[in-house]
């Protein structure tokens, strides 16, 4: 019973961690500076909007993203 307990602990805890390690990031639009960032977490105001393909990976490759979005491009 106590085997069952340990693996089922270190079983959550694997879990646990290989979801905090899958980040996702976010290439958002502010309304009113028309100025694109990166974040870390989903907007949920609305004052600002997602643009891009929506999730990526990496920060890297979500900044890579905002040089070649369109809405974040033009001034």
């Amino acid at each position: 019973m106590k085997k069952l307990i340990v693996c089922g602990a270190l079983a959550a805890f694997a879990l646990g961690t290989q979801a905090a390690s899958a980040a996702e990031f976010y290439i958002i639009r502010d309304a009113t500076t028309k100025k694109c960032t990166v974040v870390d977490t989903k907007p949920t105001t609305t004052t600002t909007t997602v643009v891009g393909d929506g999730v990526y990976k990496t920060k890297t490759e979500a900044e890579s993203a905002v040089k070649t979005t369109k809405v974040c491009t033009e001034q």
